[in-house]
């Protein structure tokens, strides 16, 4: 892949975490256009190897994905400029919620403009959904893969969902899927015999070893810091970045034990902050900015973003390195086919969510993500045009 400068990345992450709403999910749709289609940077099976591997891992998945986009693009300098860029906006936003957030709940239009920024990434998911399921499930084995793992996300919607279809996928796709779509029995053993080959060739990488080994320090030392000041904030918030898989909501529960349990904040300051964080742009994970402001001001909400970001971070780049090499192998190309299939099945879970569950509260709420779609695809409208739409239609109606 063509590198790029460091300038670019956070140009380019900067203006997603200021347009990018709607949550984890929206935010990989909002990647795949910026970056797959747009850009040009990685190709849409490099994107959904990317989506796999940040799936599997603790931490949140939007936030290390780009994180590692950046990282491709312009090395740990861009990989930083990349979290940065796409982190700032909405730490800075959730910083001064914390100031204001009587406010925010109390103002019907404000409330009106943020809810229609929620329909914006309606749209955003559904035309990732139609896209990537286009790309990645060519095949009927495939689109029934993807089908299933939609299935089983609506009945688990959990992260013990999300794990279990990477882990059907995965084995689907290395016992039956190549470029015909079945492999032969001959064709299975040879590759449990490449697969265990490839876990005696991989090459050691120590800068990743090292980010691996400080993943498990740091979560060492976050469970023997002290209950109170700054080391108990960065100690409760990297508890909770490191011990979440799915990213998103899941954190909910961690958060509150970090934070509520101990008598920091109040359990409605707690939810409101966490209901305010829902319809900001850039990752869910700084409602611990609004977390830590709120316990030790300014200094507080730094320590808490970076202590909870940094555990994914530290993991993505101790794993990364060997995902790579397993990836370049042919012996991988039929086990990656099944889990890209079930990454656009586990976007289909969450565009259902997104629309029956939790966005679309109305009569006119459909109409709104309607046009917004149709304005990013027949129209192929700059995201933030979308975005715009969006905010004065939820203050309109």
């Amino acid at each position: 892949m063509k590198k790029g400068s460091v300038f670019e990345v956070f140009r380019t992450f900067l203006v997603l975490g200021i347009t990018s709403f709607g949550g984890p999910v929206a935010h990989l749709g909002y990647f795949r256009k910026e970056f797959v289609e747009k850009r040009g940077w990685m190709s849409t099976e490099d994107y959904g190897a990317l989506l796999a591997l940040c799936q599997f891992l603790p931490g949140p998945a939007s936030s290390q994905t780009g994180f590692c986009i950046g990282l491709n693009r312009a090395g740990l300098p861009g990989g930083l400029a990349a979290w940065v860029g796409f982190t700032l906006p909405s730490a800075l936003l959730m910083t001064a919620l914390a100031h204001y957030i009587a406010v925010f709940q109390s103002n019907s239009l404000l409330h009106g403009m943020l809810h229609g920024l929620q329909l914006a990434a309606v749209a955003v998911v559904a035309q990732a959904v139609w896209l990537m399921a286009q790309s990645l499930c060519p095949d009927t084995p495939r689109r029934a893969l993807a089908l299933l793992a939609t299935a089983i996300l609506t009945i688990v919607p959990d992260t013990g969902g999300q794990v279990l279809i990477l882990v059907i996928g995965g084995v689907i796709g290395w016992l039956a899927l190549d470029d015909s779509g079945l492999v032969q029995h001959r064709e299975k053993r040879r590759l449990a015999r490449e697969l265990e080959e490839a876990g005696r060739e991989l090459r050691l990488h120590f800068p990743a070893l090292l980010c691996l080994a400080l993943f498990g320090i740091l979560l060492l030392a976050a469970f023997l810091a002290p209950s109170s000041g700054p080391w108990a904030v960065a100690g409760a918030f990297y508890r909770a970045g490191a011990l979440v898989f799915g990213g998103g909501h899941v954190v909910l529960p961690l958060l509150r034990d970090a934070v509520v349990v101990p008598g920091w904040i109040s359990p409605q300051i707690f939810l409101a902050g966490y209901g305010a964080a829902q319809a900001m742009p850039g990752p869910l994970f700084t409602v611990a900015s609004f977390l830590g402001a709120v316990t030790a001001g300014y200094q507080g909400a730094a320590i808490a973003t970076a202590a909870i970001f940094l555990p994914g971070l530290l993991i993505v780049s101790g794993t990364l390195p060997y995902w790579q090499q397993l990836r370049s192998r042919p012996h991988i190309a039929a086990v990656m086919k099944g889990l890209n299939a079930v990454v656009v099945g586990l976007l289909g879970a969450a565009f259902i969510n997104l629309l029956t569950l939790s966005t679309i509260q109305s009569p006119w709420d459909l109409p709104v993500a309607a046009g917004a779609l149709m304005l990013l695809t027949a129209g192929r409208a700059k995201p933030i045009l979308v975005v715009a739409f969006c905010a004065a239609a939820g203050a309109v109606v």
